[in-house]
């Protein structure tokens, strides 16, 4: 159903109310009922049934219910009840869902005042779905309470709107609002957290409770009823070859996660997977990642790097081994939270959110990092409570299900970045660029764009050295001509370690964005024009760019249109994506035949590099081991095929280089033929190794476009290494 407009005047009110709420951005801490009272918070279910009259008679709550309605209702198949008042961290709201016929549905929200014991009055400010079968805007709730949850029940009551008032009893049904099912898998040799004490490290809230605490309790108290996955457990790594080192490329956990969730049908599901491994081949800077969807609708889940940066304690630590099992157990419960869509604390405010929200960057919450609060982490852990905040609690428990999911970006048809917070004089200029004469792109051809961002100050400005890698710190609008703008969204999202740089006045730093393809779908495929547009959010400051527009041209013929179906998939966007897959063998069989019957096209650079560069080296696969009875995985090692892989490469790179530079762009041009020359030298093959980098030179230093060079610098770092058979790697990110 399409969302209805929110009352502006209850959008600020519910703003007015974050803020109250937020305060100094230290939620008040709320421990659970006494043993001695019982908790009514939960789930409660009204189902209607065709029943012979006499109706029964309902469970006694001193609210009468109008048995004709109850009669009247036979497109109301059933209705639930989210009561949130009281055990752990009560927001004082109460929403419900009606499940009317033909999928027509409805949702609303109520802030509730207590007015007496279990007996709760509030106004109805959100409605979301077919709103016209539901125009009430008032609620009462009077719960009868019981020690046997079988006998609870809540009377509820809806006035206003210009409608009758209509009488509901709901069943209680569960303490939590929606179920998980959890699965945690650690690779061999790798110890998970998923357990910790809360007092083992000194540095913790006075009041708090010690206890061991689970990350499946985290969730549970954040109001899901959270089980764990009797299959989780050791992966083991079957070594083949002498084995290969443990760090995973992105294209291997894609494929893990891949080859464990594609037992699931295609259908939204309340499940996802955490993956504990030692380190990202990135190295020791990315402690977690998150992969978003496989498919339209479900979550994947997450990986947590052991061996990276939240594994190294601060000199000087009181209890270092202490601190590590908490980083980690904070990663995982923060990369979790990812998979629900919770954004990061300081980025509530972003216009794609549900509801207005405000920025909390001091916030003690999973969500927040403990290094961005003032007084860095041992601030942060000194009133950290295990917790969400009282916004992602709201969330996690109140918003449909349809927003967590969070897909298109309508808002921007109408206002653009206009709710962007742009600074009078930035100091800071980001540009969003092609590396071509004219920002025109084959049909088929994947769109990767570059971004430049540059200090335009006479100061020295202090920023993240990966910040144009945050994928989570910018928002992305992609939007053709005549259709509803898009918001692309990554497959990952990376949890990086923070690491400041100098930005001198004019100096500029660069990075590639492949934004063809991301959780949404291919976003830019058909032939058209698009216009591109990003905003970069920095603290309290948003950064917009420029807007770049895009053009695809037509198919030039009949055999493009019918092998564009084939390519135009959710696993083939992932495959360019993530530049390759050993999982999706029969996507890979349809980029060979791409790359072979449309050779003279730029498509089939694409599709050599990516079958290519899954094939150049040894890689970790997730299998399911038929030898055990059960659900048992291992990891499983595919070996290379370095000659396929070769043969690809050069098509891909080399011939005719030309082309492949305007089509990869500049940066990921010279990264893709780095990596490739330095596999070769590696693998004996130093006189060619030597002569790809020559072709490398001598092709960044005939590139021209609109009238300027490729940078003397680059040219420079790239000759060091030529004829002299020593390949030195470098960097995906650098200046061009």
């Amino acid at each position: 159903m399409k969302k209805q407009q929110i009352n502006e005047d209850v959008q600020s009110t519910e703003v007015e109310r974050q803020e109250e709420r937020i305060g100094e951005g230290v939620a008040p801490m709320h421990f659970p009922i006494t043993p001695f009272s019982i908790a009514v918070s939960g789930l409660y279910e009204f189902r209607f049934q065709v029943l012979p009259h006499p109706f029964p008679a309902p469970i006694s709550t001193g609210m009468k219910e109008d048995e004709s309605e109850v009669q009247a209702v036979p497109f109301f198949l059933r209705e639930e009840l989210r009561l949130d008042v009281d055990h752990y961290h009560p927001q004082m709201v109460a929403s419900g869902t009606i499940f009317g016929a033909l999928n027509s549905r409805v949702q609303w929200i109520a802030h509730l005042q207590a007015k007496g014991t279990h007996r709760w009055i509030g106004t109805i400010w959100y409605k979301d779905g077919n709103t016209s079968i539901f125009p009430y805007t008032h609620v009462e709730i009077k719960v009868t309470s019981s020690w046997f949850p079988g006998l609870r029940s809540a009377a509820v009551s809806f006035s206003g709107g210009a409608a009758p008032k209509r009488t509901r009893i709901f069943r209680y049904t569960s303490p939590y609002f929606h179920p998980i099912n959890l699965e945690f898998d650690y690779a061999q040799g790798v110890q998970p957290t998923t357990v910790i004490n809360t007092c083992a490290h000194p540095n913790h809230p006075a009041t708090l409770p010690c206890e061991n605490l689970s990350v499946q309790m985290v969730f549970q108290r954040a109001g899901f009823n959270a089980t764990t996955s009797a299959g989780g457990g050791v992966v083991p790594i079957a070594l083949a070859g002498g084995g290969i080192p443990g760090k995973w490329s992105d294209q291997e956990m894609h494929d893990a996660m891949q080859s464990y969730w594609s037992r699931f049908a295609n259908r939204p599901q309340w499940a996802l997977w955490a993956f504990f491994a030692s380190l990202h081949e990135q190295g020791s800077t990315l402690g977690g990642i998150m992969f978003d969807d496989i498919g339209p609708n479900h979550r994947q889940g997450t990986a947590i790097f052991k061996d990276s940066f939240i594994s190294t304690a601060p000199a000087g630590d009181l209890n270092p081994q202490a601190w590590v099992e908490r980083m980690i157990f904070w990663t995982a419960c923060h990369e979790i939270g990812h998979c629900f869509n919770l954004a990061h604390s300081w980025q509530k405010s972003l216009p794609v959110s549900w509801i207005p929200l405000v920025d909390n960057p001091q916030v003690r919450s999973f969500m927040n990092y403990p290094y961005r609060v003032t007084g860095g982490q041992t601030a942060f852990f000194s009133d950290f409570e295990y917790r969400f905040s009282d916004q992602e609690l709201f969330f996690l428990r109140h918003a449909p299900e349809r927003f967590v999911e969070m897909g298109n970006a309508n808002w921007f048809d109408h206002h653009a970045f206009q709710q962007a917070n742009v600074s009078a004089e930035p100091a800071i200029r980001l540009e969003v660029r092609v590396n071509r004469e004219q920002a025109v792109f084959e049909f088929m051809e994947p769109v990767t764009l570059e971004l430049k961002l540059t200090n335009t100050s006479s100061e020295p400005q202090l920023i993240e050295d990966s910040l144009l890698r945050m994928t989570d710190a910018m928002t992305v609008i992609l939007k053709k001509e005549g259709k509803t703008a898009r918001q692309w969204l990554p497959y990952v999202q990376q949890c990086i370690q923070p690491k400041k740089r100098i930005l001198m006045p004019s100096e500029s730093i660069y990075e590639s964005l492949f934004v063809s393809a991301g959780k949404n779908g291919w976003d830019i495929a058909e032939p058209g024009m698009y216009t591109v547009q990003i905003a970069l959010h920095l603290g309290e400051e948003d950064i917009v760019s420029n807007q770049l527009r895009v053009r695809v041209t037509p198919p030039p013929g009949y055999d493009e249109e019918v092998m564009a179906q084939d390519l135009f998939s959710d696993e083939i966007g992932r495959i360019l994506a993530f530049d390759g897959s050993r999982f999706f063998q029969h996507s890979n069989d349809i980029l060979r035949e791409i790359a072979q019957k449309l050779s003279n096209r730029r498509i089939a650079h694409h599709a050599n590099l990516a079958v290519g560069h899954s094939l150049l080296h040894d890689c970790k696969l997730l299998a399911e081991d038929i030898k055990q009875a059960g659900k048992r995985m291992e990891i499983n090692i595919e070996g290379a095929k370095p000659e396929e892989a070769r043969k690809l490469l050069v098509s891909a790179l080399i011939k005719p280089a030309s082309t492949a530079v305007e089509s990869f762009g500049h940066i990921d041009f010279k990264y893709y033929v780095e990596r490739f020359s330095d596999w070769l030298n590696e693998n004996g093959h130093v006189e060619e190794a030597i002569k790809t980098r020559d072709i490398l030179y001598d092709t960044m230093k005939n590139r021209k476009v609109h009238g300027h060079k490729v940078k003397e610098d680059v040219l420079e770092e790239i000759s060091r290494h030529n004829g002299k058979g020593k390949i030195v790697k470098s960097e995906k990110a650098m200046k061009v």
